[in-house]
């Protein structure tokens, strides 16, 4: 797909997103629905609300790639996509019902395999992500885009990592004393994949866990502002995999750690 077309698709996308975000913040304020999942998780009426305007524009942008969403049973026993979307309309559901600020909403286009296009908002925090190629990555501040490039060291002695849990099992720990890590901060969103590829943060560094849909736009984001992502292996992690299921983790935001 031509650069110009993942633009045109991305840029249309945007106010969605926005939109989306408001309706999961007014829905929080009522009082949100909450029930649990045959896989033991919590899904809310936000999540539903936010899947169906996502995908729902989505549809009308590209109506013959096929979306997977976690939200949604169609297309999840294809075991042939290569072109496809990934969506959660709400990564980091326990954040978003216990009133946190660091649940995202997520899209990625996959392309062969590969993430090309990503989308991420934190709606709390008002900040908004997306790039649709490699160099073509910003953060959109004040209705201004500002580009994205991660890929130089800039701290000095520091290397400050982000991690899904604040006790660190000890393949973790080898990781973090691998890459001399100086400090680490408990984050469980995709948001950890905005705040590497902005430079807030250096690393992450996790076990395989979760599916495809909490981080192909976070992958699409971090690749494009120059980030490095990998599994444990140094191989590189493709999609559309069975059952959707994640391997091991590792972004960098500098092939410099």
């Amino acid at each position: 797909m031509l650069e110009d077309k993942k633009k045109k698709i991305t840029d249309n996308l945007i106010s969605s997103f926005q939109d989306a975000g408001d309706i999961s913040l007014k829905l929080r304020e009522k009082g949100l629905k909450e029930e649990i999942k045959i896989d033991n998780t919590p899904v809310t009426n936000g999540d539903i609300e936010v899947n169906k305007l996502i995908t729902s524009k989505i549809e009308k942008l590209t109506p013959a790639i096929p979306i997977v969403s976690e939200e949604s049973a169609e297309n999840k026993s294809n075991v042939n996509l290569e072109t496809f979307w990934l969506i959660d309309p709400i990564d980091g559901t326990y954040d978003y019902i216990n009133n946190r600020d660091e649940f995202t909403i997520n899209a990625a286009l996959i392309i062969n395999k590969k993430p090309e296009v990503g989308i991420i908002y934190a709606p709390a925090k008002k900040r908004l992500f997306y790039t649709y190629h490699r160099g073509k990555c910003f953060e959109l501040v004040d209705n201004v885009e500002k580009k994205l490039d991660c890929s130089k060291l800039t701290k000095k002695g520091e290397v400050q990592a982000v991690s899904y849990s604040n006790e660190l099992k000890p393949i973790i720990k080898d990781w973090h004393r691998k890459f001399n890590v100086t400090s680490y901060t408990k984050m469980k969103s995709s948001f950890k994949f905005c705040v590497i590829a902005t430079g807030e943060y250096d690393l992450y560094v996790a076990e395989p866990r979760a599916c495809e849909w909490d981080i192909a736009a976070g992958h699409a984001i971090l690749k494009n502002a120059g980030g490095i992502i990998t599994d444990f292996e140094n191989k590189e992690i493709l999609y559309g995999k069975k059952d959707f299921k994640n391997p091991s983790l590792i972004l960098k935001r500098s092939s410099l750690l």
